[in-house]
């Protein structure tokens, strides 16, 4: 097939999305909707399918592990769903009296979503589950490693649909083999396209012409104080940095210990299996031999890391994770920046105030927008990195990774793609979530005046101008 067809392929594709979808719409109820994000949940979440698209992401992608992949596609859509059961997508759902303004829900039409091999399955779910709650239809762009586990989850959801007599059409792929020219085309004829992955993709999601939701890059910078329960925080980062062998955006990549508890931190973080490295040089070489990082090591178990690492030998059996010790930060200084492994920077400040500042010159250089962490008892510090910072999230005393994308234990929507604000070059700073799925009419009646005098509103200021 050649480029002209390949292009015409995807045309047809969207049409028969957007026939799917103006027929899901027209004949729609909120009940409809409903069970068709229902269908696609089941689809991922049944016990059997779960395990057979876990087992074949890590067969096809050579990234994570199988246990953590089936915890993730079963926690992250469960949560979903617990999210979106309440939620009013369809008619009108809101009428207010005093403003005299009714909002009806409307679809956005055809997604076109682009999505990630670290999660083949997961994160499609959740796109496909979001799209259909608010009666879109869906055309997802796979990277080529993930489009294996996306056929899969693909045939699965379809089969959910035969049983209910949903149209297959409203859940579509690019087929394989994929390219950048049919993704291109993808985001130009969509209505509206949300991409999770490679910052390139994110960038040609924003100059595409067709409205966008990307998200930004992940270098997770956490601060652990004076204050700190120093044996629950080593244990949360243990569990967060090693999930599903750091495939998370979310997951920890930078420690940075005040001084006053850095070494009993350290000990504390042998315990829960991070070896520390005190001589950056090798690691820093084995892990970008060629300034790229090593594809051996990306996302890989702890004994490979190991391996690929030299360290074999050099480290306690019951190892996990590695912690490096450094001070370098910024394009000279890779350990600085997000590393997609069981691999994490460490960092030494000499109190809370210098920690921010290692951490905003973190942020400077990767990882703007996206999040950070603080295990500390004094709340107010919370509210500290939240004026200063320039992230959109502050985890206080969680698993990063587990907390950022939404949690049984907090407020955060369920989501995979994260929105990291004008920092992080988005368009949003919230967890992508069904919310961003839907676009509504108000319907405007008159109401009553409420015209201020020119006195009500600048009284105050001239009696401050005058003084």
């Amino acid at each position: 097939m050649n480029a002209h067809d390949d292009l015409a392929e995807i045309a047809a594709i969207v049409a028969r999305a957007r026939t799917a979808q103006a027929a899901f719409e027209a004949d729609g109820s909120q009940a409809r909707y409903d069970r068709a994000a229902q269908a696609a949940a089941w689809a991922i979440m049944e016990p059997g399918r779960n395990r057979a698209l876990a087992e074949l992401s890590v067969r096809t992608t050579g990234l994570g592990n199988v246990p953590d992949k089936i915890t993730k596609n079963h926690r992250k859509t469960l949560g979903l769903m617990r999210d979106i059961t309440t939620a009013k997508t369809y008619g009108v759902i809101s009428d207010d009296p005093g403003t005299g303004i009714t909002q009806i829900a409307r679809p956005m039409g055809v997604i076109g979503a682009v999505v990630p091999s670290t999660n083949p399955a997961a994160t499609p779910a959740n796109n496909i589950i979001n799209a259909l709650k608010c009666g879109n239809a869906i055309v997802l762009s796979p990277s080529p490693k993930g489009v294996p586990a996306c056929e899969v989850l693909l045939a699965y959801i379809h089969a959910e649909f035969a049983k209910i007599g949903e149209d297959p059409d409203l859940v579509q792929m690019v087929p394989a083999p994929g390219s950048k020219d049919k993704t291109q085309r993808l985001l130009e004829i969509s209505d509206l396209v949300v991409v999770t992955g490679s910052q390139n993709n994110v960038k040609r999601a924003y100059s595409s012409g067709t409205p966008a939701l990307a998200v930004g890059a992940g270098n997770v910078t956490v601060i652990v104080d004076e204050t700190a329960d120093l044996a629950a925080t080593a244990q949360k980062i243990a569990a967060s940095k090693t999930f599903d062998n750091a495939t998370s955006c979310s997951s920890e990549n930078a420690l940075v210990v005040v001084d006053a508890v850095y070494d009993a931190f350290v000990a504390e973080l042998a315990r829960a299996g991070g070896a520390l490295i005190r001589d950056e040089a090798p690691i820093v070489a084995a892990l970008w031999p060629d300034g790229h990082l090593n594809r051996d090591i990306i996302a890989q178990d702890a004994d490979q890391v190991i391996t690929a690492l030299g360290l074999t030998g050099e480290v306690p059996g019951d190892t996990e994770f590695i912690v490096v010790e450094t001070t370098g930060i910024g394009p000279d200084h890779p350990l600085s920046g997000e590393k997609l492994s069981r691999v994490a920077a460490l960092y030494r400040a000499p109190d809370f105030e210098g920690a921010v500042g290692i951490t905003t010159r973190i942020l400077a250089h990767q990882g703007a927008g996206h999040s950070v962490g603080l295990h500390s008892a004094i709340d107010a510090r919370a509210l500290a990195l939240g004026t200063a910072l320039p992230t959109c999230r502050v985890i206080v005393n969680q698993a990063h990774c587990f907390a950022t994308g939404g949690a049984f234990n907090n407020g955060m929507p369920f989501s995979l793609s994260m929105g990291c604000g004008s920092w992080g070059g988005n368009s949003i700073d919230d967890n992508l979530h069904w919310r961003h799925f839907m676009q509504t009419v108000k319907i405007v009646r008159e109401i009553p005046a409420r015209e201020p005098s020119v006195e009500d509103i600048f009284a105050d200021y001239w009696a401050c101008a005058e003084t």
